[in-house]
This record gives structure tokens, C-alpha cells and sequence, in this order.
């Protein structure tokens, strides 16, 4: 038996140091940099529809140029299949559990709400819609697990699998016939690049309803994140520069674009760090301090790590000012009060700290009350 798992990618990235890794350049037919690494856009391809199909247009180039393996699977430059134990599988343990199950893929993704809905919340619903009526008018067998599916709340992710090959050309046969379908049906204009993807968001959901339709036995794994996304890394670049020279309505302008552009920059895949939120949280406390007060905090602290160290420390007394299994002595305000001045910590910096973390209307009033209590003044 043989197995390759290839990685999608768009940005160079530390490969693997195993064969059984190879990496896929994405978008190659429109990219400005030449990686090195194999590309979509050789034999048999839809490069040139990458902006819309994401990772898919790698999946339709193993589809129609991988021939001569017995598996193949698809992971992404960041995301991998792993063990319980965090370790990714060599290939030998690929194959194993081939043996006994159809697809390895990711742990089901359990949402808040149905799938209808949350696509509905990002998307156009409209599109879910006619994915429905393309497979109830090309596959009707699979039309009542789609429906029904789409009012539950699990769903795969990232369009991350392997399986034995002639099964993986079975699935893109048929997920390939379902979107170039909908492609004519659709509107094509999108307001950013993000959701521009539209048929990579769309067959996440697919490789579900494909699953559970065939019956097919399924070996659902845990995905490791290694690393950060370059466009993360260079938000954090940007926005260091930014505090520096203390540039509060630049580093806002620039924010606001990066979240136009990449409304999934703030998404927990990508921000795994959590220091986005925090830059965003530092340049609106910054432009509301310059407002009431004529200058901000970034007057004393404007080295980037010190800024994320300042937010993190008021988060952490944010959140518990909001617990509502903490008990808010008077004791507890004194030691509040203590720490927030020697960090020279605003009364509009706290406010808006404890309004981030308040999960819900009731305990924010509350917890303005503590605010009031603990009486910073204005100066920084």
C-alpha cells in the first residue's frame, strides 16, 4: 500500500520532515511567488478559480492528476490530522485504520445553533438553498440528509480527509458535479475575499452529508493548529508599528480594513493566540481615552509586548469583576483598585474591559456598579 497526505497551502510554511507530507502550492495560476512546491495549476485543473474554491482546488487537482497511490488525503499548511495523544499519524498507522474504516477526517464540530443557521449568520442563505435544490434535482438520494442535517448542529471542517483513493475520486466526482452547478446559479460578487470562498465554506458541510448518506464508517480525529497564520503574524507586525509611534487613528484604519478584507481574523483558527482581540480592544480604549481625555495610555506604554501584557492583566480583573461566582468584597474592590492604579489603568480602559467580558446585559450593570466602587479618575 502507498499513502500521500497532501498539504494546501498559499504562504510558505515548515514542511513536515516526512515523506508522506507533500506540500500543494494553491492559486498558483494567479500567485506572485513561486514556493518551490508542486502546483494547482498542472494538468487537469481550476487554479484559477482558487479565490472561490479555497483548499477545493487542490482537492480537484488530486482528484484528476494523483494516480499512481493506493490512499490520499488533504490537510492544510497549519491544520493536521492527529492521535488522542497530539501526535500526527505516520503512514503506516494511516493505513492501518484504513483497514477497517472508509474516511479518516476531523472530530464532528458541534455549534451553538443548527448548521442552517449559523451559515445564515455568514453567509448568504440563499446559497445553502440552491446547494439543496442542485442535489434534490443530480442526487436525490442525498437530498433528505441534507435537509435534515442542515437543522442539526455538527458538521466536519475544513474539507480535511483520507481515504482510499478510488473512494476519495468517487466523493470529488460527486462534490465537484453538486458546486459547478451551483456555480451558475449563484452570485459571484462578494464583498471581501473571505467570503468570497464560498464553495470551500459550503463543502465542509457536504463531506458530512456525503458521509452520513453512504453510510460510510468514519475515523473522526482531533486537528492540531501549528503556528499562526502570516496574515496573523503581519497584523501583529503592523499593529506594533503602529503603537510605537502612537498612531491610534492609523492603527484604527488599519485594523478595519484587515477585518473587511479578513473578517476571520479575530476567529479562534486564526487568532490562537488571542492577541488580535487584544489589539483591537488596545486601539478603541486608546481612540476612546484620546476622546474624553486628549491622550491615551499608549503615552506610557507603547512597546507592543507590553501592550498585550497591559491588556491581558485588565482582562484577567475584568472577568472576574463579571464572575458571577466571585464574591465582590470590599476587600476584593481594595485589591482591585490598588493593582488598576499602579498600572495607571483609565476608568473608560476598565469599563470597556468589563463590557468585553459581561456575558450578558445584567451582570455588565452590576459590574458598572463595582466600577463606580473602585472610582479611578481620569488621569493615565
Amino acid at each position: 500500500m502507498s499513502i500521500h497526505i497532501y498539504a494546501m497551502t498559499h504562504k510558505r510554511f515548515d514542511v513536515p520532515n516526512d515523506s508522506l507530507y507533500i506540500p500543494l502550492h494553491l492559486g498558483h495560476a494567479n500567485a506572485r511567488e513561486d514556493f518551490g512546491y508542486i502546483g494547482d495549476d498542472t494538468g487537469d485543473n481550476i487554479s484559477d478559480l482558487n479565490c472561490y474554491y479555497a483548499e477545493l482546488s487542490g482537492v480537484y487537482w488530486v482528484w484528476k492528476n494523483v494516480h499512481d497511490v493506493d490512499n490520499v488525503g488533504i490537510c492544510h499548511y497549519r491544520r493536521y490530522l492527529t492521535r488522542e495523544d497530539g501526535y500526527v499519524f505516520t503512514a503506516a498507522q494511516y493505513e492501518q485504520i484504513l483497514q477497517s474504516y472508509d474516511v479518516i477526517t476531523t472530530k464532528q464540530l458541534e455549534l451553538p445553533n443548527s448548521y442552517r443557521y449559523g451559515f445564515g449568520a455568514h453567509h448568504n442563505i440563499s446559497t445553502l438553498d440552491k446547494t439543496g435544490e442542485v442535489i434534490k434535482e443530480k442526487y436525490p438520494e442525498y437530498y433528505d440528509t441534507f435537509v435534515s442535517l442542515s437543522e442539526k448542529n455538527k458538521t466536519y471542517f475544513g474539507n480535511i480527509m483520507v481515504a482510499e483513493k478510488t473512494l476519495f475520486d468517487e466523493y470529488a466526482q460527486w462534490l465537484f458535479d453538486i458546486l459547478f452547478e451551483l456555480q451558475k446559479r449563484i452570485d459571484l460578487t462578494f464583498e471581501d475575499d473571505y467570503h468570497k470562498r464560498v464553495f470551500g465554506f459550503v463543502s465542509e458541510f457536504l463531506l458530512y452529508v456525503w458521509v452520513t448518506a453512504r453510510k460510510l464508517k468514519a475515523y473522526e480525529c482531533r486537528v492540531a493548529i501549528i503556528g499562526e497564520k502570516t496574515e496573523t503574524r503581519e497584523i501583529k507586525e503592523k499593529m506594533a508599528e503602529f503603537f510605537s509611534k502612537k498612531d491610534v487613528e492609523g492603527a484604527g484604519k488599519y485594523f478595519a480594513l484587515c477585518l473587511k478584507q479578513r473578517p476571520d481574523v479575530l476567529m479562534e483558527a486564526s487568532d490562537i493566540t488571542g492577541e488580535c482581540k487584544l489589539c483591537l480592544q488596545a486601539v478603541s480604549t486608546a481612540g476612546l481615552e484620546l476622546e474624553k481625555y486628549g491622550h491615551s495610555f499608549l503615552e506610557h506604554i507603547s512597546d507592543y509586548d507590553t501592550v498585550i501584557r497591559f491588556f491581558r492583566g485588565l482582562n484577567d480583573i475584568a472577568s472576574k469583576i463579571t464572575d458571577k461566582n466571585i464574591d465582590i468584597t470590599a476587600d476584593r474592590i481594595s485589591e482591585f483598585t490598588e493593582c488598576l492604579r499602579k498600572n495607571d489603568v483609565s476608568d473608560i480602559a476598565l469599563r470597556a474591559a468589563v463590557r468585553i467580558n459581561s456575558p450578558d446585559n445584567s451582570t455588565l450593570q452590576k459590574a458598572y456598579k463595582i466600577c463606580d466602587a473602585i472610582g479611578l479618575d481620569d488621569r493615565i
